[in-house]
């Protein structure tokens, strides 16, 4: 006689990655606090501002490591990781831009695609969770580079040339940005169109 299979239990929604992934959103509205405070001085507040956004984002790899080896992986999980990146991205980009330090033209690109695809997740719910891809991964991780250079005055210590530096690694963020998003939309509609070629 065959023996019945155990169920397997599902990790609950409540536990330290998740928990870790929720304080990184509440420590956004200081960091914004912090970095508009400062007004372009380049003073205190400002590396304030830029030590708590490295800490914050850096917990992204750190949660997912936890998750992953205590299996704590959730839908929860999946869902609130690439929001609160989004939450601490977008807050940056946006106070950057009205510090007039970066273009308001790339702040929007990339927040129409970040909370564009937000959305779709949102909608596809009902269907599945949709985690971030490897490219998605990659993005999120230029985006932080490109971010933390903007944000830590090193144009103090090591000169002009810097800005340069800061450019190119935002450009590179843009590019994978919505490459990366219409990357989403494409695969998407593939697998939408295969049950219905199927039948």
């Amino acid at each position: 006689m065959d023996t019945p299979l155990t169920p397997v239990a599902r990790p609950s929604n409540w536990n330290l990655p998740n928990l870790i992934t929720i304080v990184r959103i509440l420590l956004a509205p200081l960091f914004v606090w912090l970095l508009l405070a400062d007004a372009g001085q380049d003073g205190a507040l400002r590396w304030a501002a830029a030590v708590l956004f490295i800490l914050a984002i850096a917990t992204d790899g750190i949660d997912g490591a936890i998750a992953r080896r205590n299996n704590q992986v959730t839908d929860l999980g999946k869902l609130l990781d690439p929001i609160a990146d989004k939450v601490l991205t977008g807050g940056a980009l946006v106070s950057l831009s009205i510090l007039g330090e970066l273009w308001w033209w790339v702040t929007i690109v990339i927040l129409v695609r970040e909370i564009g695809i937000t959305v779709f997740r949102f909608l596809m719910l009902r269907d599945r969770v949709i985690p971030a891809s490897r490219g998605g991964k990659l993005k999120t991780v230029l985006q932080s580079v490109a971010i933390s250079l903007a944000l830590v005055p090193l144009w103090l210590l090591l000169g002009d040339w810097i800005f340069w530096l800061n450019w190119t690694v935002m450009a590179a963020a843009l590019v994978a940005t919505v490459v990366t998003g219409v990357g989403y939309l494409l695969a998407a509609r593939r697998e939408n169109r295969g049950p219905r070629a199927a039948g």
